[in-house]
């Protein structure tokens, strides 16, 4: 039996990929190369808000995506750029209201 991949093209970087089709929701192109944890944080908010194909309630799927993206990318981040994603993390729980 066949299964179907995603052919990555040559030079794609898999995080393209993994935005272009992922069934989680659709994201604003360049989110994740922000530097603006507060942006990255709202647009991933405006895209959870308006998605019709995520599977759970905007926060959550915001989040998952998030730390999809985070722990996908691993070593191919720069540690300033890990930064601004986890920062990117509180900013989130703050635009929701997820605050403790």
């Amino acid at each position: 039996m066949a299964t179907q991949h995603h052919q990555h093209h040559k030079g794609e970087k898999w995080s393209a990929e993994v935005t272009e089709h992922s069934d989680a929701m659709d994201l604003e192109d360049g989110v994740f190369e922000q530097d603006d944890p507060h942006a990255i944080a709202l647009s991933l908010k405006r895209s959870a808000e308006r998605s019709k194909r995520r599977k759970s309630e905007p926060y959550q799927s915001a989040m998952s995506m998030l730390t999809f993206y985070i722990n996908r990318a691993g070593k191919n981040l720069s540690e300033k750029h890990r930064q601004v994603l986890e920062d990117a993390k509180d900013e989130l729980r703050k635009v929701f209201g997820r605050e403790d």
